[in-house]
């Protein structure tokens, strides 16, 4: 158990300063919000997981981060059969990029434009400030290549145009489920809310808690209730989601955000991203909503 826990300690300690970071490179690098916070999951899943197996203690914790996350991309490219690419030395003429890296559309449109290795490159080259020789590390390659691959990019990325860049963020799907979930939810009504899950259906918090059936989610998440929040539904980064937003005084507050997967008119799944704080200010800054830093039992002021 101490061991458990000497190693738990080690692993917060190396995410602590990078996790925002990290996050928004997983983001950019799959061109997706959805998807970036699921390979933010599974790097934090596999980091964790990895750290007994080394030999020494980990020095550098922003390249053990990053590698992780890249070799998890690019692992999951391969298996779908993605054509990763390569970076190949060959002299290009130096381009100055900087001064358009602000852009938000540009960024989440990289994995799009340009292959998979090279898109990898350049956000750590370009945005995340690794040398060439770690870049080269981290997407096995040389930094002669990773420097001729970025040049390119930064040559390509230029020629495009992202005027029209522009995403949607509210919607209603109108599914007769959700809208009766939504109304038991706001009006504090458990026993209604739960008549509308599947007896086999799976709740999960990501890095909070899983259950696996309706009876644990009456014993365990929702042994007191209803949190006496209100939920709406909108579109969030191109997917409809519900946001459930503090009732209080002054403005409201995200605190927390679910996905349900319904089958015959059940939730077979419910997804709640409560504890993760990255994905949440994130989406609070797209939505122009505040985040709630201080709920029971985390704190991210």
């Amino acid at each position: 158990m101490d061991e458990a826990r000497k190693l738990r300690y080690e692993f917060e300690e190396i995410v602590l300063v990078y996790s925002s970071d990290l996050w928004n490179y997983c983001k950019y690098v799959t061109g997706s919000a959805w998807d970036g916070e699921d390979l933010y999951q599974e790097t934090m899943i596999k980091s964790f997981g990895l750290l007994p197996q080394r030999w020494s203690e980990i020095t550098d914790k922003k390249y053990y981060l990053f590698k992780v996350a890249t070799n998890t991309w690019l692992d999951q490219c391969r298996k779908l059969k993605r054509e990763i690419g390569t970076l190949d030395e060959v002299p290009e003429p130096s381009l100055d990029f900087s001064d358009r890296l602000i852009l938000e559309e540009i960024l989440i449109s990289l994995e799009s434009n340009l292959t998979i290795k090279q898109t990898a490159a350049f956000l750590l080259l370009d945005i995340f400030q690794f040398s060439a020789d770690e870049v080269a590390g981290i997407v096995q390659s040389t930094p002669g290549g990773v420097y001729s691959s970025v040049q390119r990019a930064r040559r390509k990325i230029a020629s495009l145009d992202f005027s029209e860049s522009k995403t949607k963020i509210d919607t209603q799907s109108h599914n007769v489920t959700i809208q009766a979930y939504l109304e038991a939810f706001n009006n504090g009504d458990l026993n209604s809310m739960l008549r509308l899950f599947s007896d086999q259906a799976q709740n999960e918090a990501f890095f909070g808690f899983q259950e696996f059936s309706k009876e644990e989610m009456r014993k365990g998440s929702l042994r007191f209730g209803l949190p006496g929040h209100t939920a709406i539904e909108i579109e969030l980064w191109g997917k409809p989601v519900i946001i459930v937003l503090t009732n209080n005084d002054h403005s409201p507050e995200i605190h927390d955000i679910q996905i349900q997967e319904i089958e015959n008119g059940k939730i077979v799944s419910h997804k709640s991203y409560f504890f993760r704080k990255e994905f949440i200010l994130a989406a609070a800054e797209e939505l122009g909503i505040k985040a709630q830093l201080v709920k029971t039992p985390v704190s991210w002021n």
